[in-house]
């Protein structure tokens, strides 16, 4: 929350695209003097104080598919467009609590059979919180973690921070988030997954660490990089 107060510490990466879970409406957006405003932005949400955000910081433009779904209204399949070229984002925070089924990964579950045949594009990258981990899962559950990790494995979807650490799913040596912001609390939630095109692009994944960011927040920073070669 108050990604406004925030915003220094993470433009200092020099960030390209940022996905804000729980970002405050753009109309609250107030930045200290000195600090770059976005060059675009979409939010949804209900909730003016805690909606998600995507900002560009580049010459990136954003357009929400007409086709999303407003029973998943935090989960957005977003066009992202630079001259003539362009790929499919989907922003993601993993958070319904109106949903009888389920408000955390049963979100995404939901949306990547919703969006399936979106899934087949050759640029595609899926980014934010999705409040999930096979460590989680319930094997009677249809949509657990592990399902949608397979589900995006068979489109040829994966998680950079996996492949990039070598990590197994469950075993994250990096945690994301830290509940209450307790250093014994630590729990891998937050992803970035994407598709072939982007894999071969993959230059690095990080994850801020607990001692820089527990002031600002009780989840991290993961931070891919792409080359745009």
């Amino acid at each position: 929350m108050a990604f406004r107060k925030k915003a220094e510490m993470i433009l200092a990466y020099q960030p390209d695209i940022v996905v804000v879970p729980e970002c405050e409406h753009p109309d609250k957006l107030k930045f200290k003097p000195g600090i770059p405003t976005p060059k675009d932005i979409v939010w949804f949400g209900s909730n003016t104080n805690k909606g998600l955000g995507v900002l560009s910081y580049t010459d990136l433009r954003f357009k929400a598919l007409d086709i999303h779904n407003e029973k998943l209204q935090l989960i957005v399949p977003i066009e992202v467009r630079r001259r003539k070229t362009s790929f499919l984002l989907f922003a993601v925070w993993a958070n319904n609590p109106n949903d009888p089924d389920g408000h955390y990964v049963e979100q995404v579950w939901k949306a990547i059979h919703c969006y399936d045949h979106l899934l087949s594009d050759k640029k595609i990258i899926l980014a934010g919180d999705f409040n999930s981990n096979t460590i989680w899962d319930r094997p009677r559950r249809i949509g657990n973690h592990s399902a949608v990790v397979e589900y995006l494995s068979n489109k040829g979807i994966h998680s950079t921070y996996h492949h990039h650490f070598k990590q197994i799913q469950g075993k994250e040596e990096h945690p994301t988030q830290f509940m209450y912001r307790h250093k014994d609390k630590p729990y891998h939630l937050d992803y970035c997954f994407a598709s072939g095109y982007y894999f071969k692009r993959l230059v690095s994944v990080e994850v801020g660490d607990y001692d820089t960011w527990k002031i600002y927040s009780d989840h991290m920073p993961v931070i891919t990089t792409f080359s745009n070669r």
